[in-house]
């Protein structure tokens, strides 16, 4: 499977050459990079690629080879947070009572345990920085997970992050955006 990115807002003003292939035939992406390398906004572009959707300015062609696009879901870290939408578990009083007590790394792993096991099969699960508030024994935990998504329910996922857990794993394949001149990422000899 493979996504042709021909026009990009945003990548076009990161320096980014088009048009932009990327290789999503391995079940298990990684997507890796400085901060404002582009890893969000890639991951964004997946989701609107995978379900179709035309975007402003996004001009990209998808080929699935013979990759069945099943559900589609984009979990973000910071936007998805289950504390932070309380509302949603009013009719839940155990899941509130936890949600309110556990800390958020204990929350994360909720997710990772009970939500989504629970997709359907076939889905393509997109994660924004899924290592966020778990230790490193705990980030270990959710890449066997992953794993086992992916081995026993035919999961495909595509996750952005920093985790040298989920980059360096040999079950993973890595596509490290750093490899594009961007003139917006701070390079390592400029003071803060």
């Amino acid at each position: 499977m493979f996504l042709k990115i021909l026009a990009h807002p945003v990548f076009t003003s990161l320096n980014f050459h088009m048009p932009m292939i990327v290789d999503l035939s391995h079940p298990l992406v990684m997507l890796t990079g400085e901060n404002g390398s582009g890893k969000s906004t890639l991951l964004h572009s997946i989701y609107y690629a995978l379900r179709g959707e035309q975007v402003d300015g996004y001009v990209y062609k998808l080929e699935p080879g013979d990759v069945r696009i099943g559900k589609v879901f984009l979990f973000d870290a910071e936007q998805h947070n289950p504390r932070m939408q309380l509302d949603f578990f009013k009719d839940d009083p155990r899941m509130l009572e936890f949600l309110q007590m556990a800390s958020h790394g204990q929350v994360m792993l909720a997710m990772f345990s009970e939500n989504f096991p629970s997709l359907p099969e076939g889905t393509f699960l997109l994660l924004d920085e899924p290592e966020m508030a778990l230790s490193v024994a705990n980030q270990r935990r959710i890449l066997q997970g992953l794993v086992d998504l992916v081995e026993h329910k035919r999961f495909r996922i595509i996750a952005a992050t920093h985790s040298p857990v989920f980059i360096e794993a040999k079950e993973t394949y890595v596509i490290n955006l750093d490899r594009h001149i961007n003139r917006h990422v701070y390079t390592t000899d400029r003071p803060m």
